[in-house]
């Protein structure tokens, strides 16, 4: 009998390794090539599982980056795979009037993260400490360019881990996945106001954190 591919565990059809670069948004990778958005992804997934690969070969490498970032490349490769396995048993219910999967997908991954909160807290006083990030790529340093310039890594970190859980995921989703702020308010479910609020509290706790840390001024460069 001729026909799809059968699923053997009831996932998605296994795409490439999420810790490669090929299909994120960094790479310049293009949401629905050629008319075939995420959304149309998924309505045919109903159908034929195998269809719902195609969010994975698109999203997972930035996915991946994203969550490596916080929690390092090991778990992050665990809360990737579960992210999509998710997805897929919720694919039913996601909102086909957004062709872009993307803050759909953040916000389950923001979600399984808050299982690894303690160790996302341990990684970023790791961070302070050492200065080096958990993942290099075209992400770097972003979050220091978008959100406060000149500020140094380690700083960073021990900004990152001081601050509120909601407040560092409006912030991280923000500066290291580039959502914008309907985008993190439909990925958290919360209104856009909320995103704003947050992200303003963030950014003026981090700059608090961070003047605290740099102490008074040199009194020979006030001269």
């Amino acid at each position: 009998m001729t026909g799809t591919p059968q699923q053997t565990s009831g996932s998605p059809a296994p795409g490439p390794d999420p810790a490669g670069e090929v299909g994120g948004r960094c790479d310049g990778a293009e949401v629905g090539v050629g008319g075939d958005t995420d959304a149309a992804a998924v309505l045919a997934s109903l159908h034929r599982p195998e269809r719902f690969a195609r969010l994975f070969d698109r999203h997972a490498p930035e996915i991946h980056r994203y969550l490596a970032r916080r929690v390092g490349a090991t778990v992050a490769d665990d809360l990737v795979a579960q992210t999509f396995l998710v997805a897929f048993e919720r694919r039913a219910a996601f909102d086909t009037s957004r062709e872009d999967a993307r803050p759909w997908l953040f916000g389950i991954a923001t979600r399984l993260l808050r299982r690894y909160h303690r160790d996302e807290v341990r990684a970023y006083r790791a961070l302070a400490r050492t200065g080096v990030d958990p993942i290099a790529g075209c992400h770097a340093d972003r979050v220091v360019t978008r959100v406060d310039a000149g500020v140094s890594v380690s700083r960073l970190g021990a900004a990152l881990g001081e601050m509120a859980a909601g407040d560092r995921n409006v912030l991280l989703l923000f500066a290291w996945a580039d959502l914008g702020y309907e985008e993190i308010a439909h990925a958290l479910d919360i209104p856009v106001g909320t995103v704003r609020s947050r992200l303003h509290r963030a950014r003026a706790r981090l700059r608090g954190v961070l003047a605290e840390a740099a102490g008074p001024p040199d009194p020979e460069e006030t001269r």
